[in-house]
């Protein structure tokens, strides 16, 4: 070999040499760009929100106990009602009529009832005088003045003055007890005239009317009146909304509560949960396209003004709250298949001399007494390179999640952009490249 083929071969080799150590240091330089945000203390809740409808308390249906026609219907649908105020009138025409004739019936009674008095009079004043008659009859028959049978016949007058008597005050206690009973079928019958006006039993809202002027109002002993109109209660309001079953386990009677209503923008109403459903929601279609509910009530804390029944709102139940807790962004948590030996150590494969930096997550098998397993963790920032670390979380804040384990305050976790953050690896070169601003809820603690 020449020296000139020599000296050839020397600067070949030392400018592959060159451009090898410039491509390596660029890659040591570079690496991935991610986002990253340091783990710190905070003051976390956990919420489940649903959407229903606002409520009221109670909803009564009023109902006709009077037949005939509706001749004035005073209120409409949304009208607000106040107790004992009239909604609507029957036609009273057929029950004024039944007044009229227990009041002539009552008045006959009570004029026999005087006749009989008069009556009782006289068969009292008949006796007193038959009774008069036999002390002189005594007399004159002891004298020897008056036959026997005059004198019998004295006495006889007598006992059938005294049954007389007695029949005409048994006659006027009768007619006294039909003057009662007349008395009562004439309440009876005004009371009944009463009914014709149908009277609001509470304050609220009409939220149905269910019959229109003019339409005739049934009523029966046996079946009752028909349903008329419904009011709502709104003195007391109630939330009602549809919480999905992988949610219901944490809500609890008594859980406070945040609610929003469409129709009144820019308020918050707090509450506090009354009822949890233990049934799902009967819905009709198909039950496999259809998400499984439950019901769930929320009593709304004081009065929510111009609120009307079915009004859409959302609500936020505050199922759990740890305050100073470290919290780990929702985002920076992943998933990764790792292999764990019989003890559920972690087992991390170190790559061949030679090879490239890059670890791939899990060995391809599995050695004896290993397995896999999903871990849950982070990707921490280590000698600038990407390291996962498995991380236990609690519950679930809006926007972090509560650290059990696996992390330290100012721990640097990676965050994003999420299309690189969901396939680094184990050993993967990273270049930071922004630190993201501190997002809206789970702000730190003081």
């Amino acid at each position: 070999m020449t020296r000139k083929k020599l000296l050839i071969g020397v600067l070949i080799v030392a400018v592959l040499a060159a451009l090898a150590w410039a491509n390596l240091s660029m890659k040591r330089t570079t690496g991935v760009s991610v986002n990253i945000e340091k783990v710190q203390v905070r003051d976390l809740e956990s919420t489940v929100s649903a959407s229903g409808k606002v409520q009221p308390r109670r909803t009564v249906l009023v109902s006709n106990e009077a037949s005939g026609k509706v001749m004035r219907l005073a209120v409409r649908e949304g009208d607000v009602v106040t107790k004992g105020q009239v909604l609507l009138e029957i036609d009273p025409t057929q029950l004024q009529t039944t007044v009229d004739n227990r009041q002539a019936s009552l008045d006959s009674a009570r004029s026999t009832l005087s006749q009989m008095s008069v009556q009782v009079d006289n068969a009292r004043l008949a006796k007193t005088q038959a009774e008069d008659n036999l002390r002189r009859a005594e007399a004159q028959f002891k004298a020897g003045l008056m036959a026997r049978d005059a004198y019998e016949r004295t006495q006889n007058d007598v006992k059938t003055q005294s049954a007389n008597l007695r029949g005409a005050e048994q006659a006027i206690i009768t007619q006294q007890q039909r003057v009662k009973q007349e008395e009562t079928n004439l309440s009876s019958a005004q009371i009944d005239l009463t009914k014709v006006k149908v009277i609001s039993p509470i304050t609220g809202i009409v939220t149905q009317r269910l019959i229109e002027e003019g339409e005739t109002a049934r009523y029966s002993v046996l079946s009752g009146g028909v349903d008329l109109l419904a009011i709502a209660d709104m003195s007391g309001v109630q939330a009602e909304i549809d919480v999905d079953e992988t949610d219901i386990p944490f809500v609890r009677i008594g859980q406070a509560t945040k609610v929003t209503i469409d129709a009144v923008p820019g308020q918050e109403f707090p509450g506090h949960v009354t009822e949890v459903g233990n049934s799902p929601i009967q819905a009709g279609g198909a039950a496999a396209s259809r998400a499984t509910n439950f019901k769930v009530k929320i009593t709304i804390d004081g009065k929510i003004p111009d609120v009307r029944p079915g009004f859409t709102c959302t609500a936020v139940v505050t199922t759990a709250v740890r305050p100073k807790v470290l919290g780990v962004p929702i985002q920076a948590m992943t998933v990764r298949e790792l292999i764990v030996d019989a003890q559920g150590n972690i087992v991390k494969p170190t790559p061949a001399p030679g090879r490239a930096t890059t670890v791939p997550m899990a060995p391809a098998e599995p050695k004896e007494g290993e397995s896999r397993k999903e871990v849950e963790g982070v990707f921490t920032v280590k000698d600038g390179k990407a390291a996962f670390v498995p991380v236990k979380v609690g519950i679930a804040g809006e926007k972090y999640f509560e650290v059990l384990s696996g992390l330290a305050v100012g721990d640097e976790v990676i965050i994003g952009p999420p299309t690189i953050a969901r396939n680094l690896r184990e050993g993967d070169a990273i270049k930071v490249v922004a630190a993201p601003t501190s997002p809206a809820g789970g702000a730190p603690a003081k």
